[in-house]
């Protein structure tokens, strides 16, 4: 049955488990979009989530015809697979988008680059295929982040009816950066995009980023042009060429605007005090001894900026002695993309620096680094119901929910130490204590700062932060971008 809202991701809602007997069992997928994503279709009756076979299993299911209700999984060539999503989506896209590149070295444009390229469209248009072949006559189709920047495009050729929309849970890259990008990569780039009637962002800045930065009038093939009126309007007046010789296409307009998504505060909190949590948290409080604790729960993603956050721990005990023997600092880094040697490298150095850090300042009766490299939902939330000051510091990121998610659960209120990088800052600044996430002397003494906040100013924070994080929670986020596009 063709469906009236459809989803698109590359990471579904469930992943599969087979066993030695041949046996194959569904369970819930990870990942903060997921989640979000989750709760937020299970109001929206017969939707459909179309998501990548990411493992065998997941591949196994597909070949078995195995179906959950609610979710198309694709199995796609994993040759195929790794070349768009290591080879481009992880390894140019996110770098271009979160500005990550070392610029005297890379990147480097060769005949391998076009190569994954072309695996990178090979994958849209698998998604592409699937959109046009389950959506209903003038169904919603919302199209998620990065992975997937070429489908909307591709969609909006096969099914003109539909009503399209994409979101990008990542930065948009600066126009200094997205024309590190081959001419005609970056046409095709931003054309995948422009099939969209409606573009989301996290931010405000990354939709700037994207209208002002596309420099449209370079792009082969596609002519920006304005308003009828000449007042300016929240997207991109646009055509293709139709025929080089012959002259331009349709004219269209893609809006584009801002949704920066927040947490589902009584979710939330429900699942921060079930019992194993509650049992996670009473080791925490055994471990940590009654100390103050500095909390940050990251992937080890090269954005999250944890160095920094730990030489900036380093400096707070080596300019502020008095902290030592009183504060501890909780690290939850879980491993990500280890496929690629450059996370594989970032990982490792965390790990080095939080040892070096226990043996200059540790003794017998305090550890001050707390590393945790288990991907452990139950513990991270523990430790957000711990906390006392909370870390989120990176250079450049999306929304960075544990900056909203933190303030949330947090017991005896925690105090916010925030980067301007962070996609969160524009919403949260005013009640958290801001930093330049390159300025690691700043940073030590903002933790300072929040180490010695008094507790009734760090409570009165908590809760406006908590307003603030729960103002527009998934399902509200996702119910305002359907209800966008069919208007």
């Amino acid at each position: 049955m063709a469906s009236q809202v459809l989803v698109a991701a590359n990471r579904g809602p469930l992943s599969y488990a087979l066993d030695a007997a041949g046996t194959l069992s569904a369970r819930r997928g990870g990942g903060g979009l997921v989640s979000g994503l989750s709760a937020a279709l299970a109001e929206q009756p017969g939707a459909l989530w179309i998501c990548a076979a990411l493992s065998d299993a997941d591949r196994e299911a597909v070949r078995r015809g195995v179906a959950e209700p609610g979710v198309r999984m694709l199995d796609i060539d994993p040759e195929v697979y790794d070349a768009a999503y290591n080879g481009i989506a992880n390894s140019v896209l996110w770098f271009l988008h979160h500005h990550l590149y070392d610029v005297p070295r890379e990147p480097v444009f060769d005949a391998e680059f076009r190569r994954r390229w072309q695996a990178y469209v090979t994958y849209n248009e698998a998604f592409a295929a699937a959109l046009a072949q389950e959506a209903a006559e003038g169904a919603a189709v919302l199209i998620q982040d990065y992975h997937l920047a070429l489908a909307p495009g591709m969609l909006r050729e096969l099914r003109p009816d539909l009503r399209i929309g994409h979101f990008t849970h990542t930065p948009w890259a600066s126009s200094e950066f997205l024309d590190m990008l081959p001419d005609d990569i970056r046409s095709q780039l931003v054309w995948g995009m422009l099939g969209a009637d409606r573009l989301g962002f996290h931010t405000w800045e990354w939709a700037f980023n994207f209208t002002s930065g596309a420099n449209f009038d370079n792009l082969s093939g596609i002519a920006q042009s304005y308003s009828p009126t000449g007042t300016p309007e929240r997207g991109v007046w646009h055509r293709r060429a139709a025929d080089t010789k012959t002259g331009l296409g349709e004219r269209r307009f893609t809006e584009v605007n801002p949704y920066p998504l927040g947490v589902d505060g009584d979710e939330l909190r429900a699942l921060a005090h079930r019992p194993e949590v509650d049992d996670k948290l009473a080791a925490l409080r055994a471990e940590v001894g009654g100390l103050k604790t500095i909390v940050r729960v990251d992937r080890t993603e090269l954005s999250k900026n944890i160095l920094r956050g730990l030489l900036a721990y380093r400096e707070l005990l080596t300019v502020h002695p008095e902290w030592r023997g009183r504060v501890v600092h909780l690290a939850s880094a879980y491993p990500s993309r280890q496929d690629l040697s450059v996370y594989r490298e970032y990982t490792e150095s965390v790990r080095e620096l939080a040892a070096a850090i226990n043996a200059e300042f540790g003794n017998g009766d305090w550890q001050p680094v707390l590393v945790s490299v288990e991907d452990d939902f139950a513990r991270s939330l523990a430790a957000y119901r711990l906390a006392d000051v909370a870390l989120v510091n990176p250079v450049r990121d999306g929304m960075n929910l544990v900056a909203k998610e933190i303030p949330v659960v947090s017991e005896a209120g925690c105090v916010l130490v925030l980067s301007t990088g962070a996609g969160a800052y524009q919403e949260l600044r005013a009640d958290a204590l801001t930093v330049n996430p390159y300025d690691v002397t700043a940073t030590a003494e903002a933790l300072h700062a929040a180490l010695s906040m008094p507790a009734a100013e760090r409570a009165d924070r908590t809760k406006r932060l908590a307003v603030a994080a729960t103002a527009l929670p998934p399902a509200q986020w996702l119910t305002s971008q359907l209800n966008a596009l069919r208007t």
